[in-house]
C-alpha cells in the first residue's frame, strides 16, 4: 500500500505531496479516533485505509470549507 506513495498519480490528484501528506494525516486521524471507514477494511490498517480511500476518491481536500480564501493574504 505504501508503494502507491510513490506512485505520482496520487500526488497529481491532491495537487501535491504537502497536501496528499496533509489529507493522509487527517483521515488517519480521524479513523484512529473511530471515524467510520468509506470502504471495506480488508485487514488494512488505518494508514492503508486512509490512502485508499483517497486513491478511490472517497475523501478529497474541501477548498470550498477552508478559511483561507486567498493564499496570499495568509501570509500576512
Amino acid at each position: 500500500m505504501i508503494e502507491q506513495l510513490k506512485s505520482d498519480t496520487i500526488i497529481r490528484k491532491i495537487g501535491g505531496r504537502f497536501k496528499l501528506t496533509a489529507l493522509i494525516q487527517h483521515r488517519w486521524r480521524e479513523l484512529m479516533d473511530g471515524a467510520r471507514p468509506l470502504i471495506e477494511r480488508q485487514g488494512r490498517n488505518d494508514l492503508e485505509l486512509a490512502i485508499e480511500e483517497i486513491l478511490q476518491e472517497k475523501i478529497t481536500i474541501d477548498y470550498e470549507a477552508s478559511d483561507v480564501t486567498d493564499p496570499k493574504t495568509a501570509l500576512k
